[in-house]
Formats: structure tokens, C-alpha cells, sequence
């Protein structure tokens, strides 16, 4: 899935579907530049023929400033990236997104889940960095990863985009726990 993710971000900027086209907000009063706004983001990424992931989210703001151009996702965002026989392999979902176009890297705060649907293997962490070039996540904050019989608990970690691998940089400990996710007693 190499250059899928960098693709699905140049795919947001351009914004594929939404229910209202994009728009202009109203320039505020010092006179800088208003963001273009969007509804219902619905972005597909395909390469060649297939669909290779999906993003949606109810609302983006998008700013041209010239030198440091971004797209903002302000209220929830949520990727599904697809195997080649279109099911889906990982998950992506926070609160708050932002696409820095000229570094290529995406900022994610706020209940951020990463998944590994084919693995099961889910990610939970305060905020989060995707680096286009590496096609890296990585942490300098707490994580918890849930796995089907425990729970690894750390600060900092490196995985990559589709959450196949993890390295937890400062490992702090683990806990058992049931096929349900619960600790044993």
C-alpha cells in the first residue's frame, strides 16, 4: 500500500465528493484569507482500478495560506484502508485531523484508534503523527494497545501506516486479560 495514504491525503485536498460544493466562508475582520469549508467529506483513493481506502468526515476546513497550506477536520474523521480484494484491513478514527500539506504529515488528537482489522490489534492514543515520506505513525504520548489476551501500556511508539508493526519506545507494562478484553482476575 505504498503512496496509498499520501494519495488519499491529495485526494482530500481535492476533495472527490461532498455534499455541498466547496465554499467560502466569510473573510474575517483583520482581512486574512477565509478557509474553503466542506460538508459530508465522503474521499475514495483508488490505484489503477481498485479502491484502496475511504475517508469521511462531517465537516473540513481547508486553508491556502501560500506558505504553509492545511486542511483541517475539526469535528471527527475516520479512514478505512482496503486490502486489494476490498476488505478492509486497518482503521483509522479521531476527533480532530490536520493535513500539513507542505510537510506531508498528518497531526491527530483526541481519542485517536488505530486498528488492525485483520490482526486485531487496536491502538489507543492521545495524539498521533502520519509522516507521508517514512509512512510511519509515531507517539511521544501514552499509548495502550489492545491485543486478543492483553494489553501493553508505554509512552511513545512507532508503527506503520496499516498498524502491521509496533514499537512502543518506553514499554511501561502489561496486563492479561480475557478473550473480551476485560483483565483477568
Amino acid at each position: 500500500m505504498n503512496g496509498v495514504c499520501a494519495a488519499l491525503l491529495a485526494a482530500l485536498v481535492l476533495l472527490s465528493s461532498c455534499e455541498n460544493d466547496i465554499k467560502t466562508t466569510p473573510s474575517s475582520v483583520q482581512g486574512k484569507p477565509a478557509p474553503e469549508e466542506g460538508q459530508k467529506i465522503e474521499s475514495y483513493l483508488s490505484e489503477g482500478a481498485k479502491v484502496k481506502g475511504k475517508l469521511t468526515s462531517p465537516y473540513m476546513l481547508r486553508y491556502q495560506k501560500v506558505d504553509s497550506p492545511y486542511s483541517e477536520f475539526p469535528r471527527t474523521l475516520h479512514v478505512d484502508f482496503y486490502t486489494d480484494s476490498l476488505t478492509i484491513e486497518s482503521q483509522m478514527d479521531a476527533k480532530y485531523g490536520k493535513y500539513l500539506q507542505n510537510q506531508n504529515k498528518v497531526f491527530l488528537r483526541d481519542s485517536v484508534v488505530v486498528k488492525n482489522i485483520l490482526k486485531g490489534d487496536t491502538l489507543h492514543c492521545r495524539s498521533l503523527w502520519w509522516d507521508q515520506q517514512t509512512q510511519k505513525f509515531t507517539t511521544d504520548d501514552s499509548v495502550a494497545i489492545y491485543r486478543k489476551n492483553d494489553i501493553l501500556f508505554g509512552k511513545g511508539m512507532e508503527a506503520d501506516q496499516n498498524f502491521r508493526w509496533y514499537t512502543i519506545t518506553h514499554f511501561r507494562g502489561s496486563v492479561l486479560t480475557s478473550q473480551g478484553g476485560m483483565p483477568k482476575q
